[in-house]
């Protein structure tokens, strides 16, 4: 089968084999990574440094007659001081451990087909604001050069010095060693003036050039950097171990006809990849308008019409995990909404529940057990974020029971630490119901500190960072840091509906956050907030209704992985059964 073909006749399992990302990148939707495509790509790259890719030419030079006029062209050169002498090694190629070439290829070193092998400066001079480019690994991705966001800029005093040390010339190849092992690019022809710092390695080699990029970044040289690199926390490979490096060399005619073929692949990978991309984003912005028409919704009837255009095509709209989790929202906006259980005319009214709730509220004050709270000013008309049902009452969140933040225990005193208590921090927060922490303090630290004793069945929420919003409720007694804080619902107010309304408003929290890099909201902010609220039986009704709700979503979430598992297991194998 040829490479084409192997593309071809898999399209499905290319585009379909997905994985969730955490960043994003080139073959990436956001948060998915074309996985699919990406093996298809390493395929091709290990075909082609395998000879496998195209068929040989018996009236091409062979590959040993090219390297014995290379080692002659490289013994005159040395003679006449253009280039360096090669160090010697004892470390010799072991053949057993290579794959099998075709006969008219030979293995090699990379110090033997290159001409040139060294890296950047190790002692770059200061910046100096502007003059020409200087390089690091940073800028050197897989085929292309930055040559617009240098690491630093050098005045031409300094320029001429590092690049006496590299020569860095079109045509010369970047290799990434420190740090990102292995991305490649040759210097193109258009390139500007620059130097290197020590995390790149500049090659220069008679043989050609990009087929020799291209197999610098193969599985194979992959595999040798992640073998022979050195460091922890930035790995880094030397150049004598780069110069033994062993290196698949076919006829020179070959290596121009393998670059060609292959960036014509990359070039179908590359239609494969966007078409998959833009397939996605049409499927989100789809996802996103039919979901908006729920909560747009002006009435039951109108809401009806919209579910029924969406349950028609479901199988069809939820089909990636990022739609799946936009649903779950969904529903949780339903659900603070008034729209996704019916009213009950029969439920006891809010006031009678305000009123009970006063009155728990002013035997607490009374018992001094709480502080009486400062008033917050009435719901304006304005504030209200949507139109809720009759039998419902705007109010904010002060109003359903009492908040407080938590606090750090002096760290210098070890007697705070250590104790039986949970003290909570706002990382912490992932699941619905925690119970366990990382850290615990002591009844000392309670009793000599401003922390808050929580009781189960409080409800949590985060206040810093990426985790702004984020909310569980306690199953225990615990305590949190300042970068949580917690509410004990009154009577009436269902900690389960508190939790998934926060859930619901956490893109509202997220919003007010303050701070740059690392933002924050205060508890005022949060107490402050305007939501609408139903009686208390139609609270328990909503809950069961969501958990049923989310729990169809998560068995949907878990089909969907399973499926996406068996797509990768499968372009795998298809991998794995093109290189046997």
């Amino acid at each position: 089968m040829s490479a084409r073909e192997l593309i071809t006749e898999h399209l499905d399992l290319w585009t379909g084999a997905v994985t969730k990302k955490s960043s994003s990148g080139r073959g990436s939707n956001g948060k998915v990574e074309l996985t699919g495509v990406k093996k298809l790509r390493e395929l091709i790259l290990e075909l082609a440094v395998r000879g496998n890719l195209i068929e040989q030419d018996a009236s091409d030079e062979p590959a040993h007659v090219l390297l014995a006029r290379l080692r002659g062209e490289r013994l005159e050169l040395e003679k006449n001081k253009k280039i360096k002498k090669r160090r010697k090694t004892n470390e010799s190629i072991s053949v057993d451990e290579l794959t099998n070439l075709p006969s008219n290829w030979c293995w090699s070193q990379l110090g033997e087909v290159a001409f040139k092998l060294t890296d950047g400066s190790h002692n770059p001079p200061k910046d100096a604001g502007r003059g020409l480019p200087m390089l690091s690994s940073q800028n050197v991705n897989f085929g292309k050069i930055d040559f617009d966001s240098p690491s630093r800029y050098l005045t031409v005093e300094d320029f001429v010095k590092e690049d006496a040390r590299t020569e860095t010339r079109p045509g010369d190849i970047l290799l990434t060693i420190v740090a990102s092992l292995g991305r490649a690019a040759v210097v193109p022809p258009e390139a500007p003036q620059f130097a290197l710092q020590r995390s790149v390695a500049v090659i220069s080699t008679p043989i050609n050039s990009e087929f020799l990029a291209y197999q610098l970044i193969a599985p194979q040289c992959l595999d040798y950097y992640d073998t022979h690199g050195k460091g922890t926390a930035q790995k880094g490979i030397y150049l004598g171990k780069l110069a033994v490096m062993p290196i698949a060399v076919p006829p020179l005619e070959e290596q121009n006809r393998i670059v060609q073929k292959v960036d014509e692949l990359m070039a179908l990978c590359d239609r494969l990849e966007q078409q998959t991309s833009d397939q996605l984003e049409a499927h989100e912005t789809l996802v996103d308008t039919l979901l908006g028409t729920l909560t747009q919704s002006e009435n039951a009837t109108e809401l009806a019409d919209n579910w029924a255009r969406i349950a028609a095509h479901f199988d069809t709209l939820f089909t990636t995990e990022q739609s799946i989790e936009k649903l779950k929202q969904t529903i949780l906006q339903l659900a603070v909404m008034g729209r996704l259980v019916e009213q009950d005319a029969g439920d006891e009214s809010l006031d009678l529940l305000f009123e009970k709730i006063a009155s728990e509220k002013s035997a607490q004050i009374k018992a001094k057990s709480i502080r009486k709270p400062k008033p917050l000013p009435e719901v304006q008309k304005s504030e209200q974020p949507f139109p809720i049902p009759e039998n419902w009452r705007y109010c904010r969140l002060n109003e359903l029971g009492v908040w407080g933040s938590g606090a750090t225990p002096k760290r210098g005193n070890a007697q705070y630490y250590g104790g039986g208590i949970p003290w909570f921090k706002s990382g912490e927060l992932y699941k619905d119901f925690i119970n366990t922490s990382e850290e615990t303090i002591t009844e000392l630290a309670v009793q000599e500190t401003s922390v808050r004793m929580n009781q189960p069945g409080d409800v949590l929420i985060a206040m810093y960072g990426a985790t702004i919003g984020k909310a569980s409720i306690l199953e225990v007694k615990g305590t949190t840091n300042q970068a949580v804080c917690a509410c004990t619902p009154w009577s009436g107010i269902s900690n389960k509906f508190l939790l998934l309304l926060l859930k619901a408003y956490r893109s509202r929290f997220i919003a007010m956050g303050a701070g740059g890099a690392q933002p924050n909201i205060s508890r005022d902010k949060i107490i402050s907030t305007v939501m609408g609220l139903p009686p208390e039986q139609e609270q328990h009704r909503i809950v069961q209704k969501v958990d049923e709700l989310l729990a169809l979503c998560d068995q949907l979430k878990e089909r969907l992985n399973q499926a996406s598992e068996t797509r990768n297991q499968l372009a795998e194998a298809v991998v794995e059964g093109a290189l046997n």
